[in-house]
């Protein structure tokens, strides 16, 4: 496996979630590119650095022996890695301040170092969150592989920070060295909102939710197909996002008792909020987590899902296929995982590996909805 060597270490790092023989490291060219940078400026353990967007913890790993360090992230798998790549480099796991990207950051901050994230809303909004965080003579800098860098991104740090100067290209990565001026703070415009009229739902959605502007396809797709009578079943929703399938399932099966679980933080603070003005102080369970790894076997009766097709900017059904793992897992015998997927993805075959019945309970020209009993 490849090691991240900077001046300031040289890291063994893993990927989260693991995969046998991973084709992936867990740091890009952006990485050592804004360390090698960070190291021309010096450090001191008094310097309190801010990371935001460290993938699997490699910015936030090699400096938490130099620095005060905080990381925020909006990926419970990333929040894990950074943990478990602080013990596999002989650090203790609270060497590093976590900060999950829902909650408020806790300046004033000497350094900034920005992974740019694929999702702009949320570098906006920690930009925005940025204001007044920043120490006198603060120094921010961004860094991306070019491939995936935008010239948005810049426009942002510019609005909100400061102005901003590129560095030349290294290894295919770039710098964006941010200059902080005094501005008004402005208000955020996330949380999203949009409505729904079968049920009739205003839906709230925190800047990195997925389809922040819109139900999304697959899931409009899926809607209409929820199990019904389902009575008392202790029913999942995998992959929550904004919560709403497990909000309209739940309003149709008044007795059933939900689970909602997803690995962003703020996708379980959007369907925190969405369920409360849905259901009021119906009893639910919430929380981020890699899933259903840490949900008991054989306590579910019934899993809803509309699984993902791609980690950060890499796609595949990896994650996917660990979710139905997680799913067969947790469900009772006779339970039943219920998803939605893009027709080509072959998801049919791929439960019919690990479930004793999956049937197709809908089709549309784009997507189909299976339905798999453990």
């Amino acid at each position: 496996m490849p090691v991240l060597t900077s001046p300031f270490a040289e890291l063994d790092l893993i990927r989260q979630p693991e995969q046998p023989n991973e084709p992936l490291q867990a740091f890009d060219a952006a990485d050592e590119y804004l360390l090698n940078h960070v190291a021309e400026h010096g450090l001191t353990l008094q310097t309190r650095v801010l990371v935001l967007n460290d993938s699997f913890g490699a910015l936030a790993t090699s400096l938490a022996p130099h620095a005060t360090v905080s990381s925020s992230t909006d990926s419970v798998l990333g929040a894990q890695a950074l943990e478990i790549n602080l013990l596999r480099n002989g650090l203790s796991a609270d060497a590093v301040t976590l900060i999950p990207a829902s909650a408020p950051l806790q300046g004033p901050f000497d350094w900034v170092l920005i992974h740019i994230p694929k999702t702009l809303a949320l570098l906006e909004e920690q930009l925005i969150r940025l204001q007044g965080q920043l120490a006198p003579g603060a120094r921010v800098v961004a860094a991306a592989m070019v491939k995936h860098l935008p010239r948005s991104a810049g426009e942002l740090l510019e609005e909100y920070v400061g102005p901003v100067q590129a560095s030349l290209a290294v290894k295919k990565a770039r710098l964006l060295f941010v200059t902080p001026e005094d501005k008004e703070p402005q208000p955020s415009p996330y949380p999203t909102r949009y409505t729904l009229d079968e049920p009739a739902l205003e839906l709230v959605n925190h800047a990195n939710v997925f389809c922040r502007d819109g139900l999304d396809i697959g899931t409009r797709a899926f809607l209409p197909w929820l199990p019904k009578n389902l009575g008392k079943a202790r029913v999942a929703d995998l992959g929550c996002g904004n919560g709403v399938l497990a909000i309209v399932s739940a309003l149709s099966n008044p007795e059933a008792q939900y689970t909602l679980v997803d690995e962003s933080y703020m996708a379980v603070q959007s369907a925190a909020e969405n369920w409360q003005a849905a259901c009021g102080d119906r009893p639910v369970t919430l929380r981020a987590a890699d899933g259903l790894a840490t949900q008991a076997h054989d306590s579910l009766d019934v899993v809803l899902c509309n699984p993902p097709f791609h980690q950060q900017q890499v796609v595949g059904d990896f994650l996917a296929w660990r979710m139905f793992l997680q799913a067969r897992a947790a469900l009772v015998p006779g339970g039943a995982l219920y998803i939605v997927g893009n027709r080509h993805l072959g998801y049919h075959a791929k439960l019919a590996r690990l479930f004793r019945d999956v049937e197709q309970v809908a089709a549309t020209p784009k997507f189909v909805i299976l339905k798999a009993r453990k």
